[in-house]
């Protein structure tokens, strides 16, 4: 793919976004912008929006559904905004500086960070795996991610998502975000300005930069077991070492579903194991639907519909879609 120097930050003309997602389909965009720290993304955004786009975010690709085809999209990824990092140490393992000057780039973090306590503090950029944000605080000591172990994707979407489930939710340790809002403005917001919810961060729209997360102290022994256990129990009830979005469908309202969460649903509707080309619901928790291979984008729609449409038929509940979709337009 040609790059183009016409951007604020690395770019790639019409980049293949499919092998960029966990469920592994997708078309590609017109441009995909890789910048490297929070500053230039805001750059590359406002860059975007003069030139008559909206531009699309792409975090882990974790919870995203993408047609097939060819868009005429700006997609800004966040990939190359891998750090995290506490009070006086950087955490990152070597990601990747960008083009910026080493004391402007740290310039950054000492902005984020000059009001906050050394511990327990972590502050993630928006491209910070999260598997690799819940091993930096297990490393540490520090209690509060254990619930998150074995989600996918970065911290910008897991922010924006309420990324986690019954073992834990992002927000439960969220102290303050910084984000760009639609107009291009750079802010942060403490938690207590934000109403986080049920797989929603609430955000109206405005794009995670960083999150500054407040941890407790604990002993890194009970914290490595705890994880073990809650990995242990992800592993033998959900699909986490196969190609998926993650969870398809929202949980129902519990007073129409009688308590019954959308994988119960689909399975005791006949859902589970259903197959459309490549992609089939997966045996082991009907909210999964799983790329075999070989799956096209147009295979998982085509199967949500006909998932939706079955729970539909039989209960009367119309599931909402939790996963993202970005559908050609």
């Amino acid at each position: 793919m040609p790059s183009s120097t016409t951007w604020p930050c690395a770019a790639l003309s019409r980049a293949d976004l499919g092998p960029r997602t966990t469920l592994r389909v997708g078309g590609r965009a017109r441009w995909l912008l890789e910048p490297t720290h929070p500053a230039e993304l805001a750059a590359a955004w406002c860059a975007a929006r003069e030139r008559g786009y909206l531009p699309r975010l792409l975090g882990g690709g974790a919870n995203l559904l993408i047609a097939d085809g060819d868009h005429p999209w700006v997609v800004i990824t966040t990939e190359r905004m891998n750090r995290v990092f506490r009070p006086g140490a950087d955490l990152s393992g070597g990601a990747e500086r960008g083009a910026e000057p080493a004391d402007a780039d740290e310039a950054i973090l000492r902005g984020w960070t000059e009001h906050l306590p050394e511990a327990p503090r972590l502050v993630a950029w928006a491209g910070a795996g999260i598997p690799g944000v819940v091993r930096a605080a297990r490393d540490l000591g520090w209690s509060g991610l254990e619930g998150l172990v074995g989600i996918p994707g970065h911290m910008g979407g897991g922010v924006a998502m309420n990324a986690g489930g019954r073992w834990g939710w992002m927000w439960d340790v969220v102290e303050r975000i910084s984000v760009l809002t639609p107009d291009g403005e750079m802010c942060e917001l403490p938690r207590e300005e934000c109403d986080p919810h049920y797989r929603d961060g609430n955000l109206g729209g405005a794009v995670v930069l960083g999150v500054v997360l407040r941890l407790e102290p604990g002993d890194k022994h009970v914290i490595r077991e705890t994880m073990r256990d809650y990995l242990q129990q992800k592993s033998a009830a959900q699909p986490v070492t196969e190609h998926s979005s993650g969870c398809v469908f929202k949980n129902p309202n519990e007073n129409r579903s009688d308590g019954k969460s959308a994988g119960r649903l689909i399975d005791e509707c006949g859902g589970k194991g259903r197959i459309r080309g490549d992609a089939i619901v997966s045996p082991k928790h009907a909210n999964f639907i799983v790329n075999r291979g070989h799956a096209s984008a147009t295979d998982v729609l085509e199967l949500i519909e006909e998932v939706r449409g079955l729970v539909a038929d039989k209960t009367g509940i119309v599931l909402e879609t939790e996963v993202q979709v970005w559908r050609a337009e």
